[in-house]
């Protein structure tokens, strides 16, 4: 299924945390924090402002980003967990 967001909405996978320490200590799924970065998988058409023109959005398909540990709304599509994040709700793109 392919899923196009609307206006300047982004469809992110999340990346997988990490499952040890850097003192190779396990963590376990109940103690996990959501990962704060991902995968930027599609983007809506842009932000439109008030005299009718559009800002497209500043990421595209295949970056990664940080947003807020509760931004978004959280979807499932296809068994697979997504995030729709508002363009507002990125800190900055890695790499």
């Amino acid at each position: 299924m392919s899923v196009r967001p609307l206006s300047d909405r982004i469809l992110v996978k999340r990346l997988d945390e990490e499952e040890k320490t850097k003192g190779g200590i396990i963590i376990p799924d109940t103690a996990k924090e959501k990962p704060q970065q991902g995968k930027v998988v599609s983007v809506g058409d842009g932000k439109l402002l008030d005299n009718g023109t559009r800002i497209k959005p500043g990421v595209t398909p295949g970056e990664t980003i940080l947003f807020g540990k509760y931004a978004g709304t959280e979807i499932k599509l296809d068994g697979e967990e997504y995030l729709i994040l508002r363009e507002d709700d990125i800190f900055g793109v890695i790499g």
